[in-house]
């Protein structure tokens, strides 16, 4: 197992400077770059920015150099651990993704867990009581949160909280306790928060994965195995865990690594609409700024995120299934 986990992280070497590439295509595809944008934004306020001025910001930031040349001087130092500076916000990009990251990736991994503490026992309960009054409510509730998207749940959410009860929904934090230490009033306050980004973000992903169990867990409980197990005295209870359960679920376990991604992708809509300090809306604002060094860093994060979720989920799937294990 650990010689397969390290020719993975091997193997994403050559996937990472490929995503880098890509990405650093992508954030130069829009016409113009940061000092244009930044002189557009100065117009139309009413302050005329000269060619002087917008020569000496390029100069500045290194734009007028050669793509390959600024592509270069990315990478190398992104493998000395510097990301840039941000041109907007003239701060390291070290500093601002680590303040934004954090929050992001522990919103996204209690959405997950949610995810999966929801959607496993419903989607057992519905396999094996396919076509109850609960499967039936189970199943227009799972077409429901798949088909709703998560920012239109995010803004009745904040129309109802406001509307009805006369309370903000919006940010992680009281006012209170943003700048304050860690305590546990602190996390207390951080958790009555959390739960309505976490709602809404879990809200799709958990009527898929209630769906995908329950289909994996049909196709199996009527195989000969399953049936050999009742006829030697199993309860059903013990029957359905200990057997078609195991092998339904490597399906679920798999959806890490798409699941994982989503939630950065979905959070940045969901982010942006309930004003929450996460990477989603500082990585809109600096593709709208198109600034570069910081864009690029939050996608180049984005896209390693990918390959992480994909190689836990590989692990998870050796780890429950001996089949996989020795193969």
């Amino acid at each position: 197992m650990l010689r397969y986990i390290v020719q993975r992280l091997l193997g994403m070497i050559p996937a990472m400077f490929a995503i880098s590439l890509l990405t650093f295509v992508i954030i130069q595809l829009p016409p113009g770059d940061f000092a244009s944008t930044y002189a557009a934004q100065l117009a139309e306020t009413g302050v005329t920015v000269d060619d002087a001025a917008m020569q000496a910001l390029r100069d500045r930031y290194g734009l007028g150099d050669g793509l390959m040349v600024q592509y270069a001087k990315w990478v190398g130092g992104i493998l000395r651990g510097d990301f840039g500076i941000s041109f907007e916000w003239n701060q390291p990009v070290n500093q601002l993704i680590w303040q934004r990251m954090g929050m992001t990736a522990l919103i996204s991994v209690m959405t997950l867990l949610v995810m999966w503490i929801i959607s496993l026992p419903i989607g057992i309960y519905s396999a094996v009581f396919k076509y109850s009054v609960t499967d039936y409510i189970a199943s227009v509730l799972g077409f429901l949160g798949m088909a709703t998207p998560n920012f239109l749940v995010a803004i009745v959410l904040l129309y109802i909280s406001s509307m009805w009860f006369g309370v903000s929904v919006g940010g992680l934090l009281s006012p209170d306790y943003v700048k304050a230490p860690l305590s546990w009033g602190k996390l207390v306050d951080f958790l009555s928060h959390a739960w309505i980004p976490v709602f809404v973000l879990g809200t799709s992903g958990t009527a898929a994965l209630i769906r995908v169990m329950r289909a994996n867990l049909l196709d199996e409980l009527h195989k000969p195995y399953v049936e050999t197990a009742r006829a030697k005295g199993l309860s059903e209870t013990r029957l359905i865990l200990r057997y078609p359960v195991r092998v339904a679920i490597n399906p679920f376990i798999s959806t890490v690594g798409w699941v994982l991604p989503a939630l950065i992708s979905g959070e940045l809509i969901v982010s942006t609409v309930l004003n929450l300090p996460t990477a989603g809306p500082l990585l809109l604002q600096a593709l709208k700024s198109q600034d570069m060094y910081l864009a690029g860093a939050l996608i180049l994060l984005s896209g390693g995120l990918v390959l992480i979720g994909t190689l836990v989920s590989d692990v998870l799937l050796a780890l429950s299934d001996p089949r996989i294990r020795l193969s």
